[in-house]
């Protein structure tokens, strides 16, 4: 088996609406499809974060349950960035929790933040030095 296609992230979210702006705000997204309605919910939407894509749905009983339902995620979600320390502020400002402040690596500047969906994102640009 050969595995030609990218891995794309489905992430489920208390509040789809909220999350596709919270996204959009925080990391320059653009929001990529239609919203599809599931049962009164959003049950697929898909924002474009740079060349990455994420998709997202409500959450619901069974198996797409959200970090609030779960309390907490086992995922951190990687995006490499431009200016680590500009996203974290930016992302901050649209309302995401700071988990760790920007420190340089030998592998590049990494901050993580927890976005108000429970979702924690590494944030990973070049070193200050670099």
């Amino acid at each position: 088996m050969e595995v030609t296609e990218k891995l794309t992230p489905m992430l489920a979210v208390h509040d789809a609406a909220a999350a596709i702006d919270f996204y959009i705000a925080a990391f320059d997204g653009v929001e990529d499809s239609g919203r599809y309605e599931w049962e009164g919910r959003i049950g697929h939407a898909q924002v474009r974060i740079g060349d990455a894509l994420i998709m997202l749905a409500d959450e619901a009983p069974g198996p797409n349950q959200s970090p609030r339902q779960l309390g907490g995620t086992s995922v951190i979600l990687h995006l490499d960035v431009d200016d680590t320390d500009g996203v974290t502020a930016q992302a901050i400002a649209a309302g995401a929790e700071l988990v760790r402040s920007a420190q340089d690596q030998p592998y590049g500047r990494i901050s993580k933040i927890r976005d108000p969906f429970g979702h924690v994102w590494m944030l990973n640009g070049p070193t200050k030095n670099a």
